[in-house]
């Protein structure tokens, strides 16, 4: 099991609580957490005892609670970089390269962001991605260390409590300075791609141009659901794909990926209410294709 323990002295107010309530409350795990907690063997400890989730705590008391993961992870280690930008006993913040997968398998063998993760935390830590991105994306990823706080973040994730801002560069004539898409995304049949659909799930972003050149925008983004695809297909929809995507607009010969880079998360940690913020510069694929002199 991946070691975690969340510890709590219970204040005289606590008097005659019992530990499930004090589990779901001041600790904020989940109904289903605290149960199979109650079926693990020493799991939930009262003043280093074992204890059951029906007892009654005192005023002094100290409740513990194992809340890491109880297999092992479910990705090989494999060796490569691994950016980590912020991290703390819970969380990663990762700078995701161009080319790599998240998850899944790889039919060549290539790493995941998942079996990097599995060889800098150790296999006995499953990978808890947060925010995803698509292979060729780059930029800010948050992922959790254990499941207890992958449950914690997911609750925020589409919150101000958790916000996301990408830049992307996007050819073609933007319909003004900014604006919201406000579109319904769905997927297109059986196909791999998705589209802009009455019927999809309700789907919002932000967008703001920062800068135009030779048929070419550098537009900030800023999602505020989670759909697949969701920038790409929003930005095509208004006639300005992303340059280099070849499923929602087409080739480029000056970039072989969408130019999409997820470059500031923000997130209001669950556990000490700590503003977290942090950003990533362009790589450099993105930045060769600004106009000399321009500042993203």
């Amino acid at each position: 099991m991946s070691g975690r323990t969340l510890s709590f002295t219970v204040p005289p107010e606590g008097e005659g609580r019992r530990v499930r309530a004090v589990l779901q409350g001041q600790l904020g795990l989940s109904a289903g957490l605290v149960t199979r907690l109650k079926h693990r063997d020493g799991a939930v400890r009262v003043n280093g005892a074992a204890a059951r989730t029906i007892d009654v705590l005192h005023a002094g008391d100290v409740l513990e609670a194992d809340v890491g993961d109880a297999g092992a992870g479910a990705f090989a280690p494999a060796p490569g970089e691994l950016d980590v930008v912020w991290e703390d006993e819970d969380i990663l913040v990762i700078n995701k390269r161009a080319g790599i997968a998240v998850h899944g398998r790889s039919e060549r063998g290539e790493p995941t962001i998942g079996s990097l993760v599995a060889a800098y935390l150790g296999t006995a830590a499953p990978f808890h991605p947060v925010n995803r991105l698509d292979r060729g994306t780059t930029g800010l990823m948050c992922a959790a260390k254990n499941g207890w706080m992958h449950e914690r973040l997911r609750r925020i994730l589409h919150t101000d409590a958790f916000r996301r801002e990408y830049l992307a560069i996007c050819a073609g004539a933007l319909p003004g300075e900014g604006g919201v898409i406000d579109a319904p995304i769905a997927r297109c049949g059986e196909q791999k791609r998705f589209c802009i659909s009455p019927d999809g799930a309700p789907s919002l972003t932000r967008w703001e141009r920062l800068g135009s050149w030779d048929g070419l925008n550098l537009v900030r983004l800023r999602p505020e659901t989670g759909r697949t695809h969701q920038i790409r297909v929003h930005m095509a929809g208004i006639g300005c794909p992303l340059l280099g995507d070849r499923l929602y607009g087409r080739p480029s010969r000056d970039i072989g990926r969408a130019a999409l880079h997820s470059s500031a998360l923000r997130l209001v940690h669950p556990l000490s209410g700590e503003i977290v913020f942090v950003r990533a510069p362009l790589p450099e694929d993105m930045r060769a294709l600004l106009p000399e002199g321009f500042q993203a």
